[in-house]
């Protein structure tokens, strides 16, 4: 008790040594529009500050909000995939040890080109083999090489005969590490005996089925989706890979590659057909709740079905909403300020 007490005065002094009236947001560059909308709308009408937030991308926010409790710490961290237990355990070694988790809906991860390229449809093995740092050596043996593809046509005779370049984001975002699950490790998977490295050796799995070439044919774009449209839009053989927001957001601009015969969409996200469908969250510092002032209001703002129901203001940004029952379930969650235990990661 007397420990319990002890900590909580330390926390206050280290509160009140710097005061701060605004919620401070790092994280995903994904999610980044979705929480700007809500925190422009919290701003008008609530009568709180308007939360500042910052584009990290999911990974560096994360490391951002696990450096510790206290006001020159970020109170929320958006997040484009869910909390790996290795950053959970970073937070809690670093005294962040009551973390809420919140999911706010689905997004597809987008593989786009411009307008003006050739319409495109790709299998998740036509990604692996583009991509992959290591492939199947092209003889049939069960052996990996360096990836040797330089065109698409290359990869399958039924592509078009371009440079492969694909435009996307680094290894500090969700994005990418999304990409790397759902789109390099799903057509790595489709090789029997790359799926059944997962058994005997699963880092070794991981180390082939998750890397990405650097010998120039992927290009990092940094944090920023819209730099990534902006080449897209110079090149119209290259192609980009960001969130189906941001496609939304550039029609006139960029159009969907298909994956394995399906487009991105509303439907397709959120029923899963879309084989890169992927979820997003938020994470919040229950520690600094009640004394940043507004952070349950935001939380509230976010979780309301103004905001992500199906009729919602954040669907007309291009937010794909969670079936009912879920948004209930993380709704409540979020209202009753529910910590993580750790279980979420078994």
């Amino acid at each position: 008790m007397i420990a319990t007490v002890a900590a909580t005065a330390a926390m206050s002094a280290q509160f009140a040594s710097a005061a701060r009236d605004y919620i401070s947001i790092v994280g995903s560059s994904t999610v980044y529009p979705f929480a700007t909308v809500v925190a422009e709308r919290f701003g008008r009408s609530s009568g709180f500050t308007t939360p500042k937030i910052e584009s990290t991308g999911s990974g560096g926010g994360m490391k951002i909000f696990c450096q510790g409790v206290g006001l020159q710490h970020p109170d929320v961290t958006n997040a484009s995939r869910r909390m790996k237990s290795s950053e959970f355990e970073l937070c809690k070694k670093n005294g962040v040890k009551d973390i809420v988790e919140v999911q706010i809906g689905y997004d597809g991860l987008a593989v786009a080109n411009s307008v003006k390229g050739a319409d495109m449809d790709l299998s998740l093995r036509d990604l692996y083999l583009a991509l992959a740092k290591d492939v199947p050596n092209p003889n049939g043996s069960e052996e990996l090489v360096p990836n040797p593809y330089k065109t698409w046509k290359q990869v399958n005779p039924a592509l078009p005969d371009v440079e492969i370049e694909v435009v996307g984001p680094p290894p500090t975002s969700g994005t990418r590490d999304s990409f790397n699950e759902l789109g390099i490790e799903g057509g790595c998977k489709t090789y029997s005996w790359l799926k059944a490295l997962k058994g005997s050796d699963k880092s070794r799995y991981k180390a082939v089925c998750r890397s990405i070439r650097e010998d120039g044919h992927y290009i990092e774009a940094g944090e920023n989706d819209n730099l990534i449209v902006q080449k897209l839009e110079a090149n119209p053989n290259a192609l980009g890979v960001f969130g189906y927001s941001f496609l939304e957001e550039n029609t006139a601009i960029v159009k969907p590659v298909k994956i394995a015969g399906v487009e991105p969409g509303m439907e397709t996200v959120s029923s899963g057909e879309y084989p890169m469908s992927r979820s997003m969250y938020f994470y919040v510092k229950k520690a600094h709740v009640g004394v940043v002032p507004g952070i349950k209001e935001y939380v509230n703002e976010f979780t309301n079905e103004r905001a992500w129901g199906t009729s919602g203001y954040l669907v007309d940004k291009g937010l794909i909403p969670s079936a009912d029952n879920e948004r209930r379930q993380w709704a409540a969650q979020a209202k009753g300020m529910k910590t993580m235990t750790g279980k979420e990661f078994h």
